[in-house]
């Protein structure tokens, strides 16, 4: 009887102890009907807190009683954010908030704002299509590499073929992150279901050949994300890419043809992406260059990299449907783009060119992406 009763006690101690623990402390984020988001942290003793939010400037916080920090922002767009706190000089999660994502090695709370219920980085109720993680074999780097994949709704109930989008990460990125920070998913989904868009394929590789897969998706479980690789701007990447190609025609149901390929990337992804589809114009008929790193490759490695006025000519001159750039006014890019668009001009190549506010970050990549895919297999 005495260890039955001791048994139960213990039980229950566990499960009270286990709702203490699990029910937060404070409301945070609180995100108002009106779009005002409030923040707040319990940091007993702190003298100063602050609030980063995606590229603000530190915003400092409001000591509210004893122990509780908050403040307030009423000027965010509907958009995707991505914060954390400092306190007295250190790093802080928001312990009430279970929503992270990982950029390279930093770890930061994230939220959606949808005060409308018109963003299209949000969930809405919408057909929703489904995205398959794959691996595929490439025969160029003699290895098995991961990639995400996007089936738009109704792939699976219909024998539709449908046109592949090609959509590429940045230097920090894997092929999870157009998904997670880039809320790729969620975009094609809302763009399709209005009408604003075809349904389509959308291919997500991993645009760095020296590890195979997002940190800890590959055979070492426990590798550890860095921005720095072996291999990333030295054209290994854009020899092995029509593996990738290949493989997603032989294994999906697609329109192999190059008026239903697109290709797009950000940053080390936009440089790949202008240097893929320069070297195989007969190839894509769409190509999106968002923040891309123009000269910053490994120059003399590769002939990939060979005679590109001359490829971007040869690329012209079979037409493609649409050329699209997108910059931020403030990108340390910016100089790189607009002495790329000179070349174009030179030439009478002609182009979409969209310049943002901000710089290089995923608002305006987000943006980019809702901009483009309006503009593709139409």
């Amino acid at each position: 009887m005495k260890r039955l009763f001791f048994l139960l006690f213990a039980l229950t101690s566990l499960i009270v102890g286990a709702q203490g623990y699990f029910t937060p402390s404070v409301n945070s984020p609180d995100i108002a009907k009106n779009g005002a988001v409030t923040f707040n942290i319990k940091a007993p003793g702190a003298d100063s807190v602050k609030l980063i939010i995606d590229t603000r400037v530190d915003t400092l916080m409001k000591r509210q009683g004893n122990d509780t920090w908050s403040i307030t922002l009423h000027d965010l767009e509907s958009d995707l954010y991505m914060y954390y706190f400092v306190v007295d000089g250190m790093k802080v999660l928001d312990e009430n908030n279970a929503h992270v994502l990982r950029d390279v090695k930093s770890v930061m709370n994230t939220f959606v704002l949808d005060p409308q219920g018109d963003c299209p980085m949000a969930v809405h109720d919408v057909p929703h299509g489904k995205v398959e993680a794959v691996w595929y074999d490439s025969p160029t780097l003699a290895a098995k590499r991961r990639m995400m994949v996007y089936l738009p709704a109704g792939y699976d109930d219909s024998r539709q073929r449908y046109p592949v989008f090609y959509l590429l990460h940045g230097t920090g990125g894997d092929e999870t992150v157009r998904l997670e920070q880039g809320r790729a998913a969620q975009v094609f989904d809302n763009l399709i279901a209005s009408g604003n868009a075809e349904p389509m394929i959308v291919v997500m590789p991993n645009g760095h050949t020296d590890t195979p897969a997002a940190p800890g998706m590959g055979p070492d479980c426990n590798e550890q994300p860095t921005f720095v690789h072996k291999q990333w701007m030295e054209g290994t990447f854009e020899k092995s890419f029509n593996d990738i190609v290949n493989w997603v025609d032989n294994n999906y149901r697609t329109r192999a043809a190059k008026r239903y390929r697109a290709i797009a990337g950000l940053s080390m992804g936009g440089y790949h992406s202008l240097y893929i589809s320069a070297n195989q114009p007969e190839d894509f008929a769409y190509v999106g260059l968002f923040s891309p790193a123009i000269g910053r490759m490994d120059k003399g490695k590769s002939n990939i990299y060979d005679n590109l006025e001359e490829k971007l000519v040869t690329q012209f001159k079979q037409r493609p449907k649409v050329y699209w750039m997108g910059i931020g006014k403030d990108d340390f890019l910016y100089k790189d783009n607009a002495e790329f668009r000179q070349l174009l001009d030179k030439n009478r190549l002609r182009y979409t060119y969209h310049e943002s506010g901000a710089g290089h970050e995923w608002a305006n990549w987000r943006d980019y992406l809702v901009i483009f895919t309006q503009l593709l297999f139409k």
